[in-house]
C-alpha cells in the first residue's frame, strides 16, 4: 500500500518589506526580492505546499500600507498563510491586519497528522526575544492538546547559539527553557526560526532545529561582527511525513545579482534592528 503524501509547508522568513516599492535593504530590493522567491516557491508544479508559514520580520518599515499590500499578495497564491512577529514588526498591527480569512496571526493550524504551533517572541524594543509566560503556557497547551499529532513549531529568534557572537546576542533569552519543554514530548519534531539571515540543521536526539535564511539578504556564518554573506535569496520547504519523519531543503535563487562590497561588516551592516 502506497503511503499518504506527505504535509508540504513553504516556510519564507524575514522579507524586511519596504513602503517605497523599490526600497532596499543591504543593497536588495526587498519587495522584489520577495516576489521572486514566491514565484519560484509555488512554480514547482511537483511540490504544492497545503501552508505558506512566515516567521517573523515581514516589514522593515511596519505600517499597515505595508502589511495591507502583503496580506493581499498572500491571499492572491491560495494556501492558508501562518504568520508570527519578528523584532522589525509591529505585532499589535501585525494581528489587527493579518489575523482573518486566509491568513492568520500566531494561531495554531492542522495538517493532517501534523500541528503547526506559531509563536510570539517579540520583546518590544529589544533586538533579542524571549516566550512570555503567556506563551509558554500556550506552548504546553498546544503540544499537550492531542496525543495523536505530531508538532512543529515556529518562532523568529532562534532558541540556540549560532556560533555568532553578535547573533547569539540577540537570540530567544528563554530558549533553553523552551528546549527543555519540547524535550519532553516526543511527538514534537522540529523547531524552524528565521532573524539569523542563514540556513542550518541542526538535531537535539529527535529534535529537528532548522534555520531558515532571508527572502532578501544574508548574514556570513560564524562571525563574531556583522559581516554579509553573498548567499542569495532563499527559502525553506518541509515535507512532514505521516509517521513523525522530516524530509527538508533549503532553496536558493541561483543567479540572484549580488551587492558589491558584501564583506564589509560596518559600512553596510547593522544589527538585527
Amino acid at each position: 500500500m502506497q503511503s499518504p503524501e506527505p504535509i508540504r509547508i513553504l516556510q519564507v522568513t524575514d522579507l524586511h518589506l519596504r513602503a517605497a516599492p523599490d526600497g532596499e535593504l543591504y543593497g536588495v530590493r526587498t519587495n522584489g526580492s520577495f516576489q521572486a522567491v514566491m514565484e519560484r516557491a509555488l512554480g514547482d508544479d511537483d511540490w504544492h505546499p497545503a501552508a505558506i508559514m512566515v516567521t517573523g520580520d515581514l516589514a522593515e518599515d511596519p505600517s499597515r500600507e505595508v502589511y495591507t499590500r502583503f496580506r493581499s499578495a498572500m491571499e492572491s497564491f491560495g494556501p492558508p498563510v501562518l504568520c508570527l512577529p519578528g523584532n522589525h514588526d509591529d505585532p499589535s498591527l501585525m494581528a489587527a491586519v493579518l489575523d482573518g480569512g486566509l491568513v492568520s496571526y500566531c494561531t495554531s493550524h492542522t495538517f493532517g497528522s501534523w500541528r503547526v504551533v506559531p509563536l510570539d517572541t517579540v520583546v518590544p524594543g529589544e533586538d533579542g526575544g524571549a516566550l512570555s509566560d503567556r506563551e509558554l503556557t500556550r506552548l504546553q497547551r498546544e503540544i499537550s492538546a492531542d496525543e495523536t499529532q505530531w508538532v512543529i513549531v515556529a518562532v523568529h529568534h532562534q532558541p540556540l547559539p549560532m556560533g555568532s557572537a553578535w547573533l547569539d546576542g540577540v537570540r530567544l533569552g528563554n530558549g533553553p527553557e523552551m528546549l527543555s519543554l519540547l524535550a519532553r514530548h516526543r511527538r514534537v519534531r522540529a523547531v524552524v526560526w528565521g532573524h539569523v539571515h542563514q540556513a542550518s540543521d541542526r538535531r537535539r536526539g529527535e529534535l529537528r532545529l532548522l534555520s531558515t535564511p532571508s527572502t532578501c539578504a544574508q548574514f556570513m556564518p560564524g562571525t563574531t561582527t556583522c559581516v554579509m554573506d553573498s548567499r542569495p535569496p532563499g527559502f525553506r520547504r518541509l515535507d512532514l511525513g505521516h509517521d513523525g519523519s522530516i524530509h527538508t531543503e533549503v532553496v536558493w535563487l541561483d543567479g540572484w545579482p549580488q551587492t558589491a562590497g558584501a564583506t564589509d561588516s560596518r559600512a553596510i551592516c547593522r544589527p538585527p534592528r
